[in-house]
């Protein structure tokens, strides 16, 4: 095994997700805290969660995640809206003595929500335990062939599944969550580095696929009031497109996400795969990378990699809230 780069530990940073129906509400409150999000919108959420037993896949990936790491320093856990809250975990973290850790956190790209929002989360948790360990967070990962090889064999997998008579001119959807066009603008120390990730991903995983295929991405899961910009299509919306252009079948690849989580399984699984129905259009969805060898490998990967230079403090900012129009 190679270097750690003096690392004593690895920090596994995720979004969280509730566990059982209780849970449910009290999760959706901690995501949305500060934003105003109507109440009548929790519970529909709350719905589509309880509708799934009231559990989210999320934490039962990260903890398969773990139990597949093969590296030479102690894993530790913390969650950004649910237990293990990652407060608690950097406690834990300092009892053990840990000195300097490396955090891998589940989301490959850069934007507010998937890089800047977990660097504070990092650094309130430090500030709220004396004696807190550095913390330094791995890189971003999107283009690493670990990641890439990952969703490119669970996209042959689900070409596959598709009628033989419809595989041939299938088209690849690659799937990411939908962010504020403000936020999209000002994902990266030049702007716009969100979408030219997920771009780099999608093209990557088709050429390992099948390079002559044709390829779109598009969007899920917006959540935002309707007066404020978000980046679309909607997935929805674009396998209605399609259909009407007279591709044959589709294959959605869920190329934005690293594990599955409630976005993937209801926005994706139920939603798009109702409207596929409707449609009459044949449609699998590819898997997420979750444990799959290659992504397991790449973490210990990023653990060996020379420490990446800190993300300058204007680095993925908050998106600006147009004020809503009346």
């Amino acid at each position: 095994m190679g270097s750690t780069n003096g690392y004593d530990a690895l920090l596994v940073v995720s979004f969280g997700g509730p566990e059982k129906p209780g849970d449910v509400m009290p999760f959706l409150e901690n995501v949305v805290r500060g934003r105003g999000v109507p109440r009548e919108r929790l519970l529909e959420v709350e719905a589509h969660y309880q509708g799934f037993g009231g559990v989210s896949p999320i934490n039962r990936q990260c903890r398969d995640l773990i139990a597949a790491l093969d590296v030479d320093v102690p894993v530790y856990w913390g969650n950004r809206n649910w237990h293990p809250f990652l407060e608690d975990t950097v406690r834990r973290m300092t009892q053990d003595g840990v000195r300097k850790a490396a955090a891998f956190v589940t989301a490959a790209y850069s934007s507010y929500s998937s890089c800047r929002q977990y660097l504070d989360d990092i650094a309130r948790a430090r500030a709220a335990v004396p004696g807190a360990p550095e913390i330094v967070k791995l890189r971003h990962y999107y283009d690493h062939p670990g990641f890439v090889a990952a969703m490119a064999d669970h996209t042959r997998e689900a070409l596959a599944r598709l009628p033989e008579g419809v595989r041939d001119d299938a088209r690849l959807v690659f799937t990411a969550h939908s962010i504020p066009v403000s936020m999209a603008r000002t994902a990266g120390p030049t702007g716009g580095a969100y979408e030219a990730q997920l771009r780099t991903a999608a093209a990557l995983v088709t050429e390992q696929v099948d390079p002559g295929r044709s390829w779109d991405l598009v969007w899920q899961s917006r959540s935002g009031p309707p007066h404020v910009p978000w980046l679309e299509p909607d997935v929805c919306d674009h396998l209605e497109a399609l259909h009407g252009e007279g591709v044959p079948a589709a294959v959605l690849v869920p190329v934005g996400f690293v594990s599955d989580h409630m976005e993937v399984v209801y926005d994706l699984d139920v939603e798009a795969a109702a409207t596929a129905d409707k449609l009459g259009m044949p449609l699998t969805r590819a898997a997420t990378a979750g444990v799959h060898p290659r992504f397991v490998s790449m973490v210990r990967e990023l653990l060996e990699e020379p420490e990446p230079a800190p993300c300058a403090a204007t680095c993925c900012p908050a998106p600006v809230r147009p004020a809503r129009q009346e």
